[in-house]
């Protein structure tokens, strides 16, 4: 599963991965340093870090228990999925979900630089 959600991710318009954080696996959309994190694939655990589009949604998922609280993002919005109680479609949904509103967040300048969604 960790394969094709690398693959999902780097897959999305002008995604990257680095390898950083004592091995994690960071996917970043934007250009050079300017890029920003969209998700993180810990080696360490079954786990995925992602974006939700508003803290209200992550408050949510945490509340029924489908996600928890992102431990080194505690604001934001940010929560991790674990890998085996959680579909691959729904990971794949976050995935976008995350992309999506980080994308969403680069400037405008940035945005018009990555290939269109």
């Amino acid at each position: 599963m960790r394969q094709i959600l690398e693959d999902h991710a780097t897959a999305l318009p002008g995604a990257t991965m680095i390898v950083q954080w004592g091995g994690a696996h960071v996917f970043k959309v934007g250009i050079g340093d300017k890029a920003k994190v969209f998700a993180i694939l810990g080696l360490q655990q079954d786990r995925i870090t992602v974006k939700c589009q508003d803290v209200d949604t992550a408050a949510f998922l945490i509340e029924i228990g489908a996600a928890q609280r992102a431990k080194y993002l505690p604001r934001g919005g940010w929560i991790s999925f674990n890998l085996t109680e959680t579909g691959l479609d729904e990971l794949c949904g976050r995935i976008e979900t995350s992309y999506d509103t980080v994308r969403a967040g680069l400037t405008k300048a940035m945005r018009a630089q990555l290939p269109p969604r």
